[in-house]
């Protein structure tokens, strides 16, 4: 029954963390001030000031984890409102996401091994621009560790956000499907809700890649793997 506390006060820490730091990304849209990465990193220097073992706080954080994978499912709401777009530039979309899963994923994998990266390691972070659910059970697939995964999509994401917009700028990217295809496959979950402060169309095109990569990368990853004898 001690749990439940500490459950709940974990949660509520996360939740208000998070809520504080949207607040402050809203007044002063820094791409270095994007939640995700200053709500992180205000809960690990909590847990460290406060010596809160990782698995206390994971008592209530799984709840939140739980969550990941009907969110992601919940994306099917803007891709359905955008069906029409989609269906009708279905192979270009198709085509640039396959692009985006497989240079992703080739680079990681290639430069890993160039700097002689634990072999492990290269197995866990090669799924890294997958959404976290799905980057879990590639790279346990791939007998890599499920641990590391996480990070490697969370650094992933983070580095993403905050250098698309310098890259959009300048490459000149400027159109929504470009913008979303980029965001969807290079940075997944993260990606996608930094889409959307561009527009409903590249945030619905950031959805529907990163489903299609997650779909894509479950059946690259192994193939990569042989092909470049990772």
């Amino acid at each position: 029954m001690k749990q439940v506390p500490l459950a709940f006060c974990m949660i509520l820490l996360t939740v208000i963390t998070y809520l504080a730091m949207t607040r402050i990304y809203k007044r002063y849209s820094y791409p270095f001030l994007t939640p995700v990465l200053t709500a992180t990193t205000i809960i690990i220097m909590i847990l460290l000031v406060f010596h809160i073992p990782y698995k206390s706080y994971m008592i209530g954080g799984q709840w939140i984890s739980s969550l990941l994978g009907p969110s992601v499912v919940a994306l099917a709401y803007p891709l359905y409102k955008q069906r029409h777009f989609l269906i009708n530039r279905l192979f270009p979309i198709l085509g640039g996401v396959f692009v985006g899963a497989s240079s992703g994923m080739v680079s990681v994998g290639l430069l890993a091994k160039i700097f002689g990266v634990n072999h492990s390691l290269i197995l866990s972070i090669i799924p890294k621009s997958l959404t976290t659910p799905v980057a879990i059970e590639v790279a346990r697939g791939l007998g890599g560790n499920a641990s590391m995964a996480i990070v490697g999509v969370m650094i992933a994401g983070i580095f993403g956000v905050i250098v698309a917009p310098t890259i959009f700028k300048l490459m000149r990217v400027h159109s929504p499907i470009g913008r979303g295809i980029a965001l969807g496959s290079a940075s997944h979950a993260i990606g996608t809700s930094k889409a959307a402060e561009y527009s409903e169309l590249t945030f619905s095109m950031s959805s529907v890649t990163m489903a299609i990569c997650a779909i894509i990368g479950s059946f690259l990853g192994p193939i990569i793997v042989w092909l470049f004898h990772i």
